[in-house]
């Protein structure tokens, strides 16, 4: 396999998000994936690329999700930016949420139990509707 090809996005994942807009009658022909997985691919490298100069600029190792949106509006993608700051949001408090509950889980019960009425059971991640 090619060092070109290990970074890009898998194509079985770029087929599943273009079917998920398309009508469920659409076909997506091998070449229409393909194309798409090199351009989506090749935006993600020049977005990720940007926020690293940023982080290289700052002394800082790790790009997180800020500067990603950072990224995307100094590129002129604002509604992008704007779209993946409420995510990043959203996130952020799904997550804070989901610490809470382990951590009282773990101080009320010492194990999660998963009865139907406890909140200890399954925490599912949320589904974000970016509003396109």
């Amino acid at each position: 396999m090619s060092d070109e090809h290990e970074k890009m996005l898998p194509i079985a994942n770029v087929g599943r998000m273009m079917k998920k807009i398309l009508p469920p009658s659409a076909k997506v022909s091998r070449e229409a994936k393909e194309r798409m997985q090199q351009c989506a691919s090749e935006f993600i490298c020049f977005v990720t690329g940007e926020a690293s100069d940023r982080c290289h600029k700052e002394n800082r190792k790790t790009v997180n999700g800020d500067d990603i949106c950072w990224a995307l509006s100094s590129l002129g993608f604002d509604n992008y930016s704007e779209a993946m700051l409420r995510y990043l949001q959203k996130f952020r408090g799904f997550e804070r949420e989901n610490a809470n509950q382990s951590n009282n889980c773990k101080a009320n019960s010492g194990e999660v139990e998963k009865d139907e009425g406890s909140i200890c059971g399954d925490i599912s991640a949320p589904s974000f509707d970016f509003g396109y």
